[in-house]
């Protein structure tokens, strides 16, 4: 118990509050890292994960591969990457690393949000003239929400808790406090920083949890709609039947 109050004394310091080594000033390094790295892995898994669940094909492939990508040590692969490029460029084989970790989560909930939308909605839509890509855009897409935001979710909380690592090549970020509490045995440092840490986590995590709720009440909207309309269309057509 002393030692979690030395750690919150640590925190309510004010001197850990001012100048290039504010706590805010590394939590905001911690953020930018993570928030660059969801960027890029998102641009790259959501095309991939939809063309995979709307057409069934690749599926396998994407499975092996996110295997391996899950497999690799993080911290060797970012050593190994920052003496390759040069510690100058060490925020590019740290932005890689942490995109490696992020694409896999957010790759199968793209596919499986696309995959698990009932064959008759997607029938449904068809019936109503949609085209490939409006099926897969207005109707797939919105029901699998929930699912993608899980992917995110869960990829996010992984590149948060990874970003630590930045601070071993020099990046600062929130490791910063971890590795030096480690270095100098000054422990309240290094539990401040991992409960900012985990602070940072929960917040995200109760984000992403409001946005997986509303995203699937618009989810089961959608589906309403994509049920229903072919259900009138037919409809308009009898009466307009002599």
């Amino acid at each position: 118990m002393n030692l979690f109050a030395e750690a919150l004394a640590w925190l309510a310091d004010p001197t850990k509050h001012e100048g290039a080594n504010a706590i805010s000033a590394r939590l905001g390094e911690h953020l930018f890292y993570t928030a660059i790295a969801m960027l890029i892995s998102a641009a790259i898994a959501i095309p991939i994960g939809y063309a995979i669940g709307h057409t069934g094909r690749g599926k396998q492939i994407a499975v092996a591969l996110s295997g391996a990508a899950r497999a690799l040590p993080s911290l060797g692969l970012l050593t190994i990457l920052t003496l390759l490029v040069g510690f100058a460029q060490a925020p590019v084989a740290a932005t890689i690393v942490f995109v490696v970790l992020g694409v896999p989560a957010i790759l199968a909930g793209a596919y499986a949000g696309v995959e698990a939308v009932d064959a008759s909605v997607v029938d449904a839509a068809r019936a109503m003239g949609m085209t490939e890509w409006q099926i897969l855009l207005r109707v797939e897409a919105p029901i699998g929400l929930p699912l993608l935001i899980g992917g995110l979710r869960s990829a996010t909380l992984q590149v948060v808790s990874t970003a630590v690592l930045a601070s071993y090549v020099g990046l600062g970020g929130l490791g910063i406090y971890i590795q030096r509490g480690i270095s100098l045995n000054t422990y309240e440092e290094m539990l401040g920083g991992a409960l900012i840490i985990v602070a940072l986590a929960l917040a995200l995590d109760i984000a992403f949890s409001l946005a997986t709720w509303l995203a699937g009440r618009s989810a089961s909207r959608s589906r309403h709609h994509a049920t229903v309309r072919p259900a009138v269309a037919p409809t308009a057509t009898t009466e307009g039947t002599p």
